[in-house]
């Protein structure tokens, strides 16, 4: 059985938290203005089908940089320290005894080992074959890799009666998000 080592909402939190480290006050509340117009606009887009959602990624990594930004205040850091932010420390641990527990049910489960996934999220488009004026279907999936989470929406979706319609859409884009390009986890 399969567990996840970081969950998408952690994943969001981790990129927040690098990004913010070294930064100063106005810095930080400068992001927190541009995550807030991220969220506003992800709220006036199509909705997507899943929880895993362009508005849910916005909604958490908005509440990150506010929590900075309140930390900073608080505590009156000139720049963010994560070592000094209560918080990421316990956050840490609980993602630790999240997996423990976690990989105990699946062993209790399946009697193997489990086997731990390092995935990333991405984000999938697809387009109405033909008729690039169509709004465009949007998906967000765990995969580990960008051939995987191709493959894997138009498994869900492309199927007679899912959501692209195998002969009506097609996949334009694939993208990963989570963490941002780059980012190590």
């Amino acid at each position: 059985m399969s567990v996840y080592e970081y969950l998408p909402s952690e994943i969001a939190r981790l990129g927040v938290t690098r990004k913010a480290t070294g930064l100063a006050l106005g810095r930080v509340q400068t992001h927190v203005r541009l995550s807030r117009e991220r969220e506003e606009c992800a709220r006036g887009g199509p909705a997507e089908v899943l929880s895993l959602s362009e508005l849910a990624i916005a909604v958490w990594e908005c509440a990150e940089w506010e929590r900075i930004a309140h930390v900073m205040t608080a505590q009156q850091m000139p720049v963010y320290a994560p070592g000094q932010d209560p918080r990421v420390g316990r956050r840490e641990e609980q993602r630790m005894q999240r997996v423990a527990v976690d990989i105990a049910a699946a062993e209790q489960h399946g009697g193997a080992p489990a086997e731990m996934l390092r995935h990333r999220v991405y984000r999938i488009v697809a387009q109405q074959a033909g008729s690039p004026d169509e709004p465009r279907l949007t998906v967000h999936v765990m995969a580990s890799s960008l051939g995987e989470a191709a493959h894997r929406a138009w498994t869900v979706y492309g199927r007679p009666g899912g959501l692209y319609q195998q002969d009506q859409y097609r996949i334009t884009s694939v993208e990963q998000i989570l963490p941002e390009p780059g980012e190590l986890l």
